[in-house]
């Protein structure tokens, strides 16, 4: 086949993918329609999306296929975005301004087709989807090099808001400037502690003489950067587009598999679908082997902790929460016997969320 055949070909393909795309739409209107008869309506289902990408990755798997896993889920995160835009447009909160990692993961989860809207702090993601300004907020919960985020555990004691979802994003720190050369690079923007942790050893080794300024969050260390000729920031490759400031170094990142992940939170409630995850939040009298006796309930039913992690209470000083990840949904057996004998040994147990594992 000639050059042009192959072009015709494809253009062929094209008109028929339209229509199964338009056909696609009116089915998700009608369910639209059909949602906004029933009570309680989540238009946001993290279970279904993941069973849709399930069932593709099989029909894929069955093929000799030339698309990569990644491009089909690229091309399904936008469909499945505009199918949600359809019923119902959805408006994400972040802690912005635009560019940061929480950004980045927000369009990631929902694609391009919901509303970001960025808010001036991490506290505010909460009060925006609490106050119905916002359908979902996304926030970072822990880095696979840091540790977990502070300010959204602490966030979390204080909202009746459910974690309904998780991803885990992968960490690409690169350097930002006007500047030609590290030597012409006076001053490093950079947004908090966590990039500083992430790309200390790169940093120690080409800019241990910059002075450092604390910008939160990354966006802003970017936007200080493009209007410093002297100046430079760590933020992630959509900052340098969003702002207009050249990647000098790419990957500065000391760990390549550096990692965060986020949580959707809102006022949904996923249902179990066989590979969940639920976070609790407890405390338990400030005695010998009282924590001890709590976790052993989790060991008894069988349960695994993916994570725990302790944070001061934001009620009385000195008393300090514990924060754990389960394996498995609190309608599950195992979770719920566990959640039960917790509770004999702790002053509270708040559910945090479940919600499919990702």
């Amino acid at each position: 086949m000639s050059l042009n055949d192959l072009r015709e070909q494809i253009d062929q393909i094209d008109n028929e993918l339209v229509e199964l795309l338009n056909k696609r739409a009116e089915v998700s209107l009608e369910v639209g329609r059909r949602k906004a008869n029933t009570p309680e309506t989540r238009w946001f289902a993290p279970e279904r999306e993941r069973e849709v990408f399930k069932n593709l990755e099989a029909k894929l798997d069955q093929t000799s296929a030339a698309l990569p896993k990644e491009a089909l889920h690229a091309i399904y995160r936008e469909i499945l975005s505009v199918s949600r835009a359809l019923q119902k447009p959805l408006t994400i909160a972040y802690f912005g301004p635009a560019g940061t990692f929480t950004h980045l993961a927000a369009t990631i989860k929902f694609g391009s087709s919901s509303s970001m809207m960025p808010v001036n702090s991490p506290a505010d993601v909460f009060s925006a989807v609490e106050h119905e300004r916002a359908d979902f907020g996304i926030i970072p919960v822990e880095n696979s090099i840091e540790g977990v985020v502070t300010h959204t555990l602490d966030a979390l004691q204080l909202t009746n808001l459910k974690i309904c979802a998780e991803l885990y994003v992968p960490i690409v720190q690169n350097l930002l400037s006007k500047a030609d050369s590290l030597a012409k690079i006076e001053r490093l923007y950079t947004g908090g502690p966590h990039p500083l942790g992430q790309c200390r050893q790169w940093l120690a080794a080409n800019l241990s003489g910059a002075e450092l300024i604390e910008v939160m969050p990354t966006a802003r260390a970017a936007q200080r950067a493009a209007d410093d000729p002297a100046g430079a920031a760590i933020a992630p490759a959509l900052c340098s587009e969003i702002y207009d400031v050249p990647i000098l170094v790419e990957h500065i990142e000391d760990d390549p598999r550096n990692t965060t992940r986020f949580v959707v939170v809102g006022h949904n409630e996923p249902p179990t679908t066989g590979r969940d995850k639920t976070s609790v939040l407890f405390a338990v009298k400030n005695e010998p082997g009282g924590l001890a006796r709590a976790l052993r309930a989790f060991e008894e039913a069988g349960v695994n902790l993916t994570l725990i992690t302790s944070r001061p209470s934001k009620h009385t000083p000195w008393d300090y929460v514990q924060f754990v990840d389960t394996q498995g949904h609190e309608k599950d057996a195992p979770v719920k016997n566990a959640l039960a004998e917790l509770k004999k040994h702790s002053l509270f147990v708040t559910i945090l969320g479940s919600y499919p594992e990702a």
